[in-house]
Parts: C-alpha cells; structure tokens; sequence
C-alpha cells in the first residue's frame, strides 16, 4: 500500500497521552501540513491558535464537555475560519484533516474536538483564547505522545457507495 493510503488507515483518534512535550518543529510541520490543504479559492481563510500552556489547557478541558483529554495533552491547536467568507468550514476541514495526518506521520497522538456550529463551545473558546469576533473556532486538536496504542481501522462499507445515481 502506498504511504500516504497507509497513513491515512493508521490515522486514530487517540486520547492519552505522555507528558512529553511537543517538539517545535513537528509543531511547525503540522502547521505547515495544515496550510498545504485545498482552500475555497485559495484564499485560506484560517488561523490557527498554538496552545501548550498547563493552565489553558486544562482551562480549554473545563469549557468543553468532550475535552477531558486535553488535561493530559502537551499541546492543543485551535483551528478558527474566517466566518464572513463562503466554505470557510470546508477550508478549515481540510486543514484539520491535514494536521491529524501529519500528527500520526511525526509518530504523535491526535483526536480532533468539534466546535463549531454548537454555540457555547464556540463562544467559551472565542473568549477564552480571545478569538476576534471576525474569526470563529471550528475545532480544537488535542496532540501529544501517545499513552495508547490502536491498529489501523478497516472502515469501508460498499453500502455506502453509489455510481452513476443513488
């Protein structure tokens, strides 16, 4: 299988993690990955909000009911879009696809955490990492070395696949 088909089976969300810090250049990598993604335009309507610090992390967990993870995380990036232009969801999905692929090719433990469109989160993030009103969170991604290990996932249904029309 080729590498990148083969990266993209063994990607999984992981949530336990060491305590290892975070190398700035896998940090720089995976943001460099994230801004490589496909962009509405090529406008890349994104910015994205490096988080490494215990208290804002464990601050970001408090805010976000399905964040626990972030409590053991070294580090969290916050991906946010630039709500007034078209496909910014899409931009910033694609982004986030992006660094959790790099993630699992730097040997790294990712789970990427939904924001947005649900309301609270979204403000409790944006006040939180002091997001401007012209940007809006999409999602946190929750990163460090992995305290668990899971095999590739086998997740094809041909059930799902229509040709020509449904």
């Amino acid at each position: 299988m080729q590498a990148a088909l083969q990266l993209i089976h063994q990607r999984r969300s992981i949530r336990k993690f060491t305590d290892q810090p975070v190398a700035k250049e896998h940090i720089q990598a995976m943001l460099e990955a994230a801004m490589a993604a496909p962009s509405a335009h090529n406008r890349q309507h994104w910015h994205f909000i490096v988080v490494q610090e215990r208290e804002t992390l464990d601050r970001l967990s408090d805010v976000h009911r399905y964040a626990k993870m972030l409590k053991q995380a070294t580090l969290c990036i916050a991906v946010c879009g630039d709500a007034t232009h078209t496909f910014w969801q899409q931009d910033c999905a694609a982004a986030t696809q992006n660094i959790l692929l790099a993630a699992t090719g730097l040997g790294l433990g990712s789970v990427w955490l939904g924001i947005y469109p649900n309301p609270e989160p979204v403000q409790a993030v944006r006040d939180l990492l002091q997001v401007p009103a012209s940007h809006t969170p999409f999602c946190l991604i929750a990163l460090g070395h992995p305290a668990e290990e899971k095999g590739p996932a086998q997740r094809f249904d041909p059930a799902k696949v229509h040709y020509e029309k449904w």
